[in-house]
């Protein structure tokens, strides 16, 4: 994949981002002269009118009231993380409306894959053969090394390291400053801390942190999250158990 080349403002496609939260304004800053902002949709009606920097939130009708705008759909927390599937796929968007948003100084290698619905930020660097599946969102400074591969729905967190062969399954949260090994697997719908080392694999719904990172909690199994192509995606929650 190769940066997009800056358009004209009036040839720039017009772009709704969902929710109005904290990625989507960080959003902003992404988007360059790549595209041009209608505003932001939302589910809260107290966000919905104009914000006081003068972007607006409009309800889910926006999505039929400019039928022809490219979409943005960067949900999720480290609470919310494991209903992003099923947030993303209730809005019934068309694949073809999905947006790709890249920063201007963030640095994607042609020989690397990135999918639809994917957030960039700035200062990320995504390495030759690295693939960036659909619907990620990775936060400023975070490097993608060689042939990684980043999972459908995933969000990594700023300053993040995937070595070389590092492999991250889809739904899952990787906590700001974390390191993962390279050829280390991380299963899906697992959680990694803040500032965790990843020097082994990974378990599918685990929650793990420190360094070296180590098992403090899981997703219940008997929940499991409708809609991830994984049999070990969580669904229906985040409740979870913690060993500690």
């Amino acid at each position: 994949m190769r940066n997009p080349e800056p358009l004209p403002a009036e040839e720039a496609p017009e772009l709704l981002i969902f929710p109005f939260n904290g990625n989507g304004l960080e959003a902003l800053d992404c988007l360059g002269s790549a595209f041009r902002l209608i505003g932001f949709v939302d589910d809260t009606p107290e966000k919905q009118g104009i914000d006081h920097h003068g972007h607006a939130v409009y309800s889910r009708e926006a999505f039929d009231r400019w039928p022809h705008a490219m979409v943005l759909a960067v949900p999720g927390s480290p609470k919310s993380y494991p209903f992003r599937q099923r947030i993303i796929d209730g809005l019934g968007i068309d694949a073809s409306r999905w947006a790709r948003v890249v920063h201007p100084k963030a640095s994607v290698s042609p020989l690397a894959t990135v999918g639809h619905n994917v957030l960039i930020m700035a200062g990320v660097v995504i390495t030759s053969n690295a693939v960036i599946g659909d619907h990620v969102c990775i936060l400023p400074n975070t490097v993608v090394h060689h042939d990684a591969h980043i999972g459908d729905w995933s969000l990594l967190g700023a300053t993040v390291i995937a070595a070389g062969h590092s492999v991250i399954g889809e739904n899952c949260y990787i906590g700001s400053g974390s390191h993962l090994m390279n050829g280390v697997t991380i299963g899906a719908a697992a959680l990694v801390g803040l500032g965790s080392n990843v020097v082994r694999d990974v378990g599918a719904a685990q929650r793990v942190a420190g360094n070296p990172a180590r098992t403090v909690g899981r997703i219940i199994e008997s929940q499991r999250l409708d809609g991830c192509n994984d049999p070990a995606c969580p669904r229906q929650g985040v409740n979870t158990t913690s060993t500690q």
